[in-house]
């Protein structure tokens, strides 16, 4: 186990394990954290994964984790390991079962006020029209082919169906498709686990949620990203469904036995990784691409799909209500980037997972009309509370590998959760406090209830002040779709 004397304040919110705590730590392990938020982490077993991460092969600079760092598989959440490329590994407990997990921030000029009255119908039509649960079948049967089209062209492929605006794509992670997706390296069980979801939200901590916008800290970045206080947004928070849990079960299930045959020692089974540039380690990378894709796709047809739920709603009845997006971006993903270390451009294989890529001011990476603000990072709350639009800084740059937090992070399991709230009374809570919520499931509520997460405006609070992200806006929720 680790302790609170085993770690050294190097800052104000920088805590740091020397890589001499244990012998098998090839870097520090870095946390970045408030005092209150430091001791939250050292309540589950996501510290000692943190250190486990820091043995890696090829890890290079730190071992780093988020102010909403807790417990994962292998890996924490809101973890980020660089390894040094070609020869230094990739790992699937780095990127997690599901596989682009990510946020999608949708915008309308339309005030709440002017959606207030309509918005039990428009919870309603969202609740009927984006597919939500474990197991739920969207609108798409895709063949053969459209699915292996949708595995390596992502939210591209969307685009040519008519189901997404060019400008979505230019506001998406990559422009909404990972290059490198090969579906061959798909097992036929991923690719029939996917084939009938896209298009559907899932169950556990992903929702669409209804918000308005509460408070606008920087009104010029604000307004380049079309945020206005008082106006409606909407956020999609889900991934690649079965696809990508079936991907991720699938290898690491196979690296079993590839970090014996590399001779990789580890301190956990759990970490079971490959070299980047052997056989194994590319054709995860392949795999992993094509769920990534999958979950671009996905997010892009549920934007679809809300879309027309505003316009079932709202249409001859309030002015401006289209919605624009802001942005969509993973954090849950491996990705192939350059970043300055000790003055030199190095070549690694960045691991985020529950970590958002947060790239500053300046990126080639991003549309020209956001290059001189950075990239727009979203942080979604726990149900009930606020949630946050950030921007990339030249802090996380220099600090993080680009990277910042991913949302407020657990601090009580599921199962804890669930025997100490009750989904029927939490939904008449959120009721009285004015925030509507349909949900297929009252257990499946109870588990993401608010007491079971931290203070995600800690959290942000914390990666704003170090400077690896910087607030633009916080939204409040108005009414909560969960599977």
């Amino acid at each position: 186990m680790v302790s609170e004397h085993n770690l050294v304040r190097v800052a104000e919110y920088v805590w740091e394990i020397p890589a001499t705590f244990r012998d098998d730590m090839r870097v520090p392990a870095r946390l970045y954290a408030d005092e209150d938020l430091l001791r939250a982490a050292l309540t589950d077993n996501s510290v000692v994964q943190l250190v486990n991460t820091a043995t890696l092969p090829g890890v290079i600079k730190h071992a780093i984790a988020m102010p909403d760092i807790h417990q994962g598989y292998g890996f924490p959440i809101g973890g980020v390991v660089a390894t040094r490329l070609p020869h230094g590994v990739i790992s699937p407990g780095g990127v997690g079962y599901d596989i682009n997990c990510g946020v999608r921030l949708l915008v309308s000029l339309a005030a709440v006020e002017e959606i207030k009255p309509f918005l039990e119908e428009i919870a309603s039509a969202l609740y009927a029209n984006c597919p939500s649960g474990v197991g739920s079948r969207g609108p798409l049967r895709l063949s053969n082919s459209e699915l292996d089209g949708v595995l390596h062209e992502g939210a591209r492929w969307m685009l040519g169906k008519g189901y997404a605006l060019r400008e979505d794509l230019d506001r998406t992670e990559e422009f909404g498709r990972i290059p490198g997706a090969d579906a061959a390296y798909v097992s036929a069980r991923a690719h029939e686990r996917g084939r009938d979801q896209l298009g559907t939200l899932g169950a556990g901590n992903h929702f669409i949620e209804v918000d308005r916008i509460a408070e606008v800290y920087d009104e010029a970045i604000a307004a380049r990203l079309g945020i206005y206080a008082g106006n409606v947004a909407v956020q999609i928070h889900c991934g690649s469904r079965g696809l990508g849990h079936q991907v991720c079960e699938d290898y690491v299930s196979r690296f079993q036995k590839t970090v014996r045959d590399y001779g990789i020692t580890l301190p956990d089974r759990e970490l079971v990784c490959a070299p980047f540039d052997s056989s194994e380690g590319q054709e995860y990378f392949h795999a992993m691409a094509c769920a990534a894709n999958f979950a671009f796709a996905n997010r892009q047809l549920l934007a679809y799909l809300i879309r027309r739920s505003f316009e079932q709603v709202l249409a001859g009845r309030v002015g401006d209500f289209h919605l624009q997006q802001v942005y969509d971006i993973a954090h849950n993903m491996a990705k192939v980037e350059e970043h300055n270390i000790e003055g030199h451009q190095i070549r690694v294989c960045v691991h985020r997972k529950g970590s958002t890529r947060a790239f500053g001011p300046g990126s080639s990476v991003l549309p020209d009309d956001l290059r001189d603000i950075g990239q727009p990072v979203l942080i979604p709350g726990s149900m009930g509370t606020a949630s946050y639009v950030l921007v990339g800084t030249p802090g996380a740059m220099e600090e993080t590998f680009g990277s910042t937090c991913h949302g407020a992070g657990r601090v009580m399991s599921r199962a804890k959760a669930k025997k100490l709230v009750h989904g029927a009374e939490l939904r008449q809570q959120l009721k009285s406090r004015g925030i509507l919520v349909c949900a297929g499931s009252m257990s499946g509520l109870a588990e993401e209830a608010p007491a079971a997460y931290k203070d995600v405006s800690q959290v942000v609070e914390v990666v704003d002040r170090v400077g690896i992200g910087k607030k633009i806006a916080r939204l409040e929720p108005m009414a909560v779709i969960k599977g």
